[in-house]
């Protein structure tokens, strides 16, 4: 494949898992909370909340997704050079590769957990990620 058809292919897969992504976490949303024990007494959480929730589940989405090219540039640089630096490079993106899935609310629901009133505060650990995998990224295919 063309080193110049990469990114494309990269930008073009990353749009769709977003936008479909976000179209499933709109129209499913998450079941309500099932607490162990009595009722808790908090006022359920507002509206914004499923926004926020909803933008985290996508950040985490494109970062499994960008990991997973990480991981795939990286094994293929492994493949030409026999570095030990790359091997680290995959164990730290197979690393992350588990923290953006594990971290993703949907998994998250549906092993039956939910959390709520963090606000925006819930998806600024992703954004920072994303940002740094898109750095990464970037540094992977211009060098």
């Amino acid at each position: 494949m063309s080193t110049n058809r990469k990114p494309w292919i990269i930008l073009a897969t990353l749009i769709a898992a977003a936008l479909i992504v976000a179209f499933f976490g709109v129209q499913y949303p998450a079941p309500p909370p099932q607490p162990f024990g009595p009722r808790p007494t908090y006022p359920p959480p507002p509206g914004d909340i499923e926004l926020y929730y909803t933008v985290k589940v996508v950040l985490t989405t494109l970062n499994a997704a960008l990991l997973i090219f990480l991981f795939s540039a990286y094994l293929s640089v492994y493949r030409k050079i026999r570095s030990h630096f790359t091997i680290g490079l995959m164990v730290f993106s197979t690393v992350l590769l588990l923290y953006a899935l594990t971290s993703n609310p949907l998994l998250q629901w549906v092993f039956g957990f939910r959390a709520f009133g963090l606000g925006p505060f819930a998806m600024l650990p992703d954004l920072f990620t994303f940002v740094g995998l898109v750095v990464l990224l970037y540094l992977t295919f211009r060098y």
